[in-house]
């Protein structure tokens, strides 16, 4: 199976004279539909609650405990989903008129879909329910029958729900081809992270579970029982939300038997489909799915207590939490001259380091695999440059053999002691940024650009699965870059199209030890006048 992941890594590789395989041109008349809906599904109407959260967004970062916790319910569901997985605006040119999510996505495309698994709550009956975000409310697939409700909740922890996220391929894979199946699990990270962002805003855990997937598959109502042939949809992750420090299921049983008990009765609702011409024109997308799915007897990773950590300075925010997540935006233009102060860089490289029981690290339960290379072009106080930080100072010594050994690995002055970060190369990187970044120019305009090297290696070493965990990290990363980046008055985008081994030659890598996953840029934005933003709601969904 690692030998699939692997071959499909290769082959998803853009170079400067080839491009990873995909359609050529888009065909526009079969552009899979962002939103899954399913057909006579009871519904049940979220409210837009977000409002009412009074948390600022330094209290994101706060250990357990410092927001209250919120209830339970409808409200409480409603607020979290809005503040994940929920629009943010719909923008408007022309004719055209598309949605934005608080979660970002490759193209806007949104592969990732979002399931509820619930006991009886405050205003929403026992069963599964996916959320459907165009309308912000959920579809009531799956209810127990009164012989089974009792044990349905019984195999629930106290104060305790189950969250899934899924991905359709199709959605991606239309327009990126081959490589859409990394773009679905950076996506998943940008969704995790941004649903443990949601959490904290409400006072709320987040635990990352790793059942089997095809468990997962027969919980959510996916297997081929249950489907109309529709556009397939794979499960990926499964967290727990919880109040308090309640223990974690078991994923080996309760799962086990909630899935059993979801098998044994009736599913309502028929999946619409996304598009009339889809297409299994990319073998090595189910492939790689196949290889990298949770087998039964996996476990996710080597528990991982992150270091002490000095709290974040995070006083210069100011902002509430629901605000800054709802404001967030892809940059789709960069001012050349637009500089970034270094001490807001600082702050935003210090989002990504784990501190103990604090978001949004604190779900994933394995040690940071993803590192970060810095093209810095316009940083004040910062010499333009090649520049490292390692997430994790044990890996510093594996990379300075790995790169080219006439890196200088010069230590930033006059910058946090925790977070080390490493001059490699003093030069004009601007014309490099832009070439890698599959020309580019948000990549040379910004003040920086970024590559996410992973640990390639070893993440895979627990088994296949670790490829789709280290693709789910990097977007992770990327998530908090973009939330950092609108709290220090730029922006960011994520960039998916690089030239990959180019970059490893820029750094001197000579062999897949280390891998980069997803790049990165951040600038001053210029805004399109050409664009109107309308709500992403009426206030009918209240």
């Amino acid at each position: 199976m690692s030998s699939i992941v692997l071959d499909y890594h290769a082959a998803s590789k853009h170079a400067p004279q080839r491009y990873a395989p995909g359609p050529g041109r888009l065909d526009w008349a079969q552009q899979p539909d962002p939103f899954r809906v399913y057909a006579g599904a009871p519904k049940v109407h979220l409210p837009l609650a977000a409002d009412s959260l009074r948390a600022d967004y330094a209290d994101l970062f706060a250990p357990a405990g410092g927001v209250p916790v919120a209830s339970p319910d409808l409200a409480g569901v409603g607020a979290l989903l809005e503040l994940s997985l929920g629009l943010s605006a719909w923008k408007v040119y022309g004719h055209s008129r598309w949605a934005l999510r608080c979660n970002p996505s490759s193209g806007n495309l949104h592969p990732v879909e979002g399931y509820l698994v619930l006991p009886d709550l405050a205003g929403i009956p026992a069963g599964v329910h996916h959320y459907l975000s165009r309308d912000h409310l959920l579809e009531h697939r799956f209810q127990p029958s009164e012989q089974t409700l009792a044990a349905w909740n019984a195999l629930f922890p106290d104060h305790a729900f189950l969250v899934a996220l899924t991905t359709i391929h199709w959605r991606t894979a239309w327009k990126y081809g081959v490589r859409a199946w990394r773009y679905c699990q950076l996506d998943l990270g940008h969704a995790l992270a941004g649903l443990r962002c949601a959490a904290a805003a409400l006072g709320w855990r987040v635990e990352l579970l790793f059942p089997p997937t095809d468990t997962l598959s027969r919980l959510l109502g996916l297997a081929p029982t249950n489907d109309n042939d529709a556009e397939p949809e794979h499960a990926d992750c499964l967290v727990q939300i919880s109040l308090t420090e309640t223990p974690q299921l078991d994923v080996t049983n309760p799962l086990a038997r909630l899935a059993a008990l979801a098998g044994e009765g009736a599913w309502r609702g028929e999946a619409n489909h996304l598009s009339t011409g889809y297409r299994r024109e990319w073998p090595q997308i189910d492939a790689v799915s196949v290889a990298a799915a949770m087998p039964a007897d996996a476990t996710g990773a080597t528990p991982f207590v992150p270091a002490s950590l000095p709290p974040r300075s995070v006083a210069r925010f100011g902002i509430r939490a629901a605000d800054l997540i709802r404001q967030r935006r892809s940059g789709q233009a960069y001012d050349p001259e637009g500089w970034l102060d270094k001490a807001a860089l600082a702050g935003i490289l210090d989002a990504t380091l784990p501190r103990p029981a604090a978001s949004p690290w604190d779900l994933l339960p394995w040690r940071p695999r993803i590192h970060l290379c810095l093209m810095i072009h316009r940083v004040r106080d910062l010499p333009a440059g090649l520049y490292l930080l390692p997430r994790a100072p044990e890996v510093v010594p594996a990379l300075r053999k790995a790169m080219d050994a006439d890196f200088a690995w010069h230590a930033v002055a006059e910058w946090p002691e925790h977070m080390p970060l490493f001059q490699l190369l003093k030069k004009n990187c601007t014309e490099s940024a832009r070439q890698i970044s599959c020309n580019q120019e948000i990549a040379s305009d910004g003040a920086l650009s970024l590559g996410m090297l992973a640990e390639f290696t070893a993440g895979l070493a627990p088994g296949p699965w670790g490829y789709a965990h280290l693709l789910q990290e990097a977007g992770a990363v990327g998530q908090m870059l973009y939330l950092e980046a609108e709290a220090a008055g730029m922006r960011g985008t994520g960039i998916g199209c690089f030239f990959d081994d180019v970059f490893h030659q820029l750094l001197g890598l000579r062999d897949g030890t280390f891998q980069t996953l997803y790049h990165f840029t951040i600038g001053r934005p210029i805004p399109d006048p050409r664009l109107r933003t309308e709500p992403p709601y009426s206030r009918d969904c209240q």
